[in-house]
């Protein structure tokens, strides 16, 4: 099986803080943010919930992916989410299918 790897954007609700990551372990890594057990950004302002995600083929694309969305001005961002995701669902229990 090929390895993917994932952009995501994470959330504490739409008006709310967001935080654009990286991963090649989708499930592992939100995990680890819905538990804290990554500190910083995501557990001081408790940004947990996976409100977007996008899969790619190698690491190399995946970063420079994130890279381009942590220079989006937030509109953007929030555009980005609204696309697919219009009512900010946590789409953490639909990871599995991905």
């Amino acid at each position: 099986m090929e390895k993917r790897f994932f952009v995501y954007l994470l959330a504490t609700r739409k008006d709310g803080p967001l935080y654009v990551g990286v991963t090649s372990n989708l499930p592992k890594r939100i995990w680890r943010h819905r538990e804290h057990a990554v500190r910083g950004f995501t557990a001081r302002y408790n940004v947990d919930r996976l409100v977007w995600c996008e899969p790619h083929s190698n690491a190399e694309a995946a970063i420079v992916r994130e890279k381009q969305i942590k220079r989006w001005r937030r509109a953007w961002k929030i555009e980005l989410i609204e696309k697919d995701n219009p009512d900010w669902r946590d789409l953490y229990e639909e990871i599995g299918r991905l």
